[in-house]
């Protein structure tokens, strides 16, 4: 759990972490100090679990977005697929889900013969796969990994 003022330092942090601790100690009235410790904290008990930059999938080459469901022939190999699917550069997410699928993922290719190119070879040199469904995004509307500052629900934070 965290309180109002590490839920606020993250909401700062999620949307520009390069926030100077200062700039962040101002926003939620305390010291830079305390502001450093709390940072650290939320660090060491997981909450926050990384820093990255987002880059623009276009620009190195990578502008095909989309999500492949995976069905397995094995349930007793997940551990080990889940492993090797993710461990496949342009491979982005890999979940574990209920369903008919097994897996989903977000992968990105440079263009549609590329992501073929993965299917066949990459993801289906997997081993387990038994197929694959393939959905291609057209337009990207939101893409977010900033997560609401309020769960939805019951109004209660968690």
């Amino acid at each position: 759990m965290i309180d109002d003022i590490d839920r606020k330092i993250v909401d700062i942090l999620q949307k520009d972490a390069r926030t100077s601790n200062a700039e962040v100690a101002r926003r939620v009235g305390m010291a830079p100090s305390g502001v450093f410790e709390r940072i650290k904290k939320l660090e060491e008990r997981g909450v926050i679990t990384g820093y990255t930059a987002r880059v623009e999938p276009r620009s190195v080459g990578l502008g095909l977005l989309a999500f492949v469901f995976v069905r397995t022939k094995a349930d007793a190999l997940a551990a080990q697929t889940e492993q090797r699917l993710a461990e496949i550069p342009e491979v982005l997410e890999v979940h574990h889900i209920a369903g008919e699928d097994c897996f989903l993922l977000k992968v990105r290719a440079a263009d549609p013969e590329a992501l073929g190119h993965l299917l066949r070879e990459r993801i289906g040199g997997v081993g387990n796969i038994r197929s694959t469904r393939t959905t291609i995004v057209l337009q990207t509307v939101k893409e977010s990994t900033e997560l609401p500052s309020t769960p939805v629900g019951n109004g209660k934070r968690s």
